[in-house]
């Protein structure tokens, strides 16, 4: 009896993941898949050049990335010095704020007459405008670089800290110098690091949607998906968009796997940095500093945001010219903006209770029930990472309008609740699902064994044992779920149809292109997230601690 009801809830989960994440991907690859208009599209220089900047933005920002992380890691791994454990810490700072929002305090740095341009023109060099033709690009690269790295880096982290240390010991007694055994040793036990962190990136930067749109930089593929969806009913061609843009991402995934994935060598340890060299006192401070520098660069969009936020007037110069409240009592007062608070609150808790509840019961299928099939359900449940938010957001739309229970469900004009609640779930089930998993994996079944043979049954096991042990992870996947569902930004753009139904992201983009005092205002309201989403992950870096990484893993 108890097999039979693991296996009924087993199934319920299944059968989630097949309607609301496989069902919507089928959709739009059945509407896309056509030869005609994939030949149209990549006869359209446009279109053409959207997918080839795409591209070229997730290549640079992935690049960027990785060295960036590669440096930090080594770092973190070889050496102990003092404040080496505010450095993990550190790395969180760049994703209290979604690129998205940054680029408006980034739009403020690189502007004509903004804070690098000022000092060029002190200096006696000509102002360089970085944010029309090229500087476009490499300003999307940049902002993007400086909030994934972390998610790199968290992945590199605990692929070092899993590499035995007796074999670079090995090599270096055999005459292998620094660089050879860094090639030929470290790098390739890596490589799933460098995989889970990589691919994560990969697709990210490439499916970015919000980023390039608030600077303009509509010539890429997500942004062209966006301005397409007003046709949607009569002109099937953004489908064809998606699905190409669904095709390539999934290549660049299985290339990357093909590069870096194949059987992996076995060399694990048992104590995390056992062989770092210690650098005490001023020895430590390049260390460290370099930890520091990387944060401040990474700090300045949301540093600037926040002057932004209460400036009098910032034009030409390097501090605002005087402090007002202005922008934030206008953002009170503003018709969408505590509207907006209210539905994401709203959008964001029942997509976090969904991700929790699907989340932990493919952790238990996997590692406790071990039914038949919870592996292939575990990895379906990590596929939202790879699939790009425009994909489901677009395959929702598709099943409101092809589907009349779809229909009454998931209404995006006249009530939008579930049809965004469930988009957020099923893109934040991944982290829900990784923090869970984690915490059984470390928690002793002993204990579950002791209260089975003492006559508990398989409920109270699980409400007063196995739940209670892993609360923490719950607590951790059900923060991130929520958090990362209340900035969410491909779905908010796309299934948001009415103002009255606007969650944050989609309020904050509206506000930012209101000229005049528009931009002040939503500074003002990316200021209030910020601050809210810097409290969800430093109470997720405490709870979880250095095995925070976990959650960006495929």
């Amino acid at each position: 009896m108890r097999r039979l009801c693991q296996y009924f809830f087993f199934f319920i989960v299944a059968a989630f993941l097949a309607v609301f994440l496989l069902l919507p991907v089928w959709i739009v690859v059945a509407a896309g898949f056509n030869f005609g208009l994939i030949a149209e599209v990549f006869r359209n220089k446009i279109y053409v050049d959207g997918l080839i900047n795409s591209f070229q933005v997730a290549c640079v920002t992935t690049s960027g990335v990785f060295v960036i992380s590669l440096a930090l890691a080594l770092i973190y791994d070889k050496f102990d010095f003092p404040g080496k454990e505010l450095c993990n810490t550190l790395m969180l700072v760049p994703m209290i704020l979604p690129p998205f929002v940054g680029a408006l305090g980034f739009q403020q740095l690189l502007g004509y007459y903004g804070i690098i341009n000022t000092i060029l023109d002190v200096m006696g060099f000509a102002r360089i405008d970085f944010l029309s033709g090229s500087g476009k690009f490499w300003s999307v690269c940049a902002i993007e670089m400086l909030h994934l790295y972390p998610i790199f880096y968290l992945n590199l982290v605990t692929a070092l800290g899993n590499i035995d240390p007796a074999l670079t010991e090995s090599a270096a007694n055999l005459g292998a110098g620094r660089w050879r055994r860094f090639f030929k040793i470290q790098l390739p036990l890596m490589r799933p690091g460098i995989l889970a962190g990589g691919s994560i990136v990969l697709v990210w930067s490439f499916t970015e949607l919000g980023t390039p749109l608030m600077f303009g930089y509509n010539r890429v593929m997500p942004v062209q998906i966006l301005n397409g969806l007003n046709e949607l009913e009569t002109n099937p061609l953004p489908f064809t968009l998606v699905f190409i843009m669904l095709a390539v991402s999934s290549l660049m995934y299985l290339f990357s796997r093909l590069v870096l994935g194949g059987k992996s060598q076995s060399a694990t340890k048992g104590t995390l940095g056992s062989s770092a060299k210690k650098l005490s006192g001023l020895k430590g401070l390049p260390a460290l500093g370099a930890f520091l520098l990387v944060t401040a660069v990474a700090a300045l969009p949301h540093i600037i945001l926040v002057l932004c936020a209460f400036h009098k007037r910032y034009y030409n110069s390097l501090l605002p010219e005087g402090f007002t409240l202005e922008y934030f009592e206008s953002a009170l007062s503003n018709s969408l903006v505590l509207p907006s608070i209210m539905n994401s609150l709203r959008y964001s808790l029942l997509a976090m209770v969904i991700a929790c509840c699907i989340g932990i019961f493919i952790s238990l299928a996997t590692c406790r029930w071990r039914l038949k099939g919870a592996g292939a359900v575990d990895m379906l449940a990590m596929l939202p990472l790879a699939v790009p938010g425009v994909v489901i957001a677009f395959g929702f739309l598709s099943m409101a309008v092809k589907f009349p229970w779809a229909r009454a469900i998931f209404n995006p004009v006249e009530n939008p609740l579930w049809l965004l609640a469930t988009a957020y779930a099923v893109r934040r089930i991944p982290y829900v699902v990784r923090a869970v998993t984690s915490g059984l994996e470390q928690s002793p079944e002993e204990l579950e064994n002791a209260a089975r043979n003492f006559g508990a049954g398989p409920v109270r096991v699980l409400l007063k044992i196995t739940l209670p042990l892993i609360a923490a992870n719950i607590l951790v996947g059900g923060l991130f779920a929520f958090s990362f569902s209340m900035l969410e930004v491909s779905d908010s753009l796309i299934l948001a149809q009415k103002a009255q139904f606007y969650p944050i992201t989609r309020a904050l983009y509206e506000l930012s292109q209101i000229l005049g005092a528009g931009p002040g205002i939503a500074c003002a309201f990316g200021v209030w997230a910020m601050l809210f989403l810097a409290a969800t992950l430093a109470a997720a870096a405490l709870i979880l601690g250095k095995k925070i990484g976990s959650i960006f893993k495929f």
